[in-house]
């Protein structure tokens, strides 16, 4: 059976961080799709094509990895594509505290596990709500971000 993991989140923008857990889920898994979840009542920073394209350019030679959006529960859209696991990244405690809930409701409502990845501890302060404030404030994000000059 192919295994095949959700990275789900807004990722706006998607950080060098996220990168991270990408990576670290390619050794356990054969295919890793990011999910982009698209929330109606969400202001986004980033148009949904630009992060989109951000994140192709960013793993545009690896054949095992999709980008693609989605608009409903995560689980229920992990069944749809067939995913096995929920991946999730975590920089710290606070994290871990807030994602094992979520997980927990996740396998109650689906059966779908979560795994979780730690970020490089160089990249445990990045957070997308800062970097966006960087970037509204004219700040230069590419310490952050990967390829940050795709999103303008």
């Amino acid at each position: 059976m192919k295994k095949i993991g959700l990275f789900p989140g807004s990722f706006d923008p998607f950080t060098k961080g996220h990168e991270v857990v990408v990576r670290q889920a390619l050794e356990l898994f054969d295919e890793v799709i990011i999910g982009i979840g698209i929330n109606s009542s969400k202001t986004y920073c980033f148009d949904l094509d630009l992060r989109i394209k951000h994140i192709e350019s960013l793993f545009s030679h690896y054949q095992n990895i999709r980008v693609v959006s989605y608009q409903a529960l995560t689980v229920d859209f992990a069944k749809e594509i067939g995913a096995t696991h929920v991946i999730r990244g975590l920089r710290d405690s606070k994290d871990f505290e807030y994602e094992r809930s979520i997980a927990h409701m996740n396998e109650m409502l689906s059966g779908i596990v979560t795994v979780f990845f730690l970020t490089d501890q160089a990249f445990s302060a990045v957070n997308a709500t800062i970097v966006r404030e960087i970037y509204k404030n004219q700040g230069d994000i590419s310490h952050f971000v990967t390829n940050a000059e795709l999103l303008v």
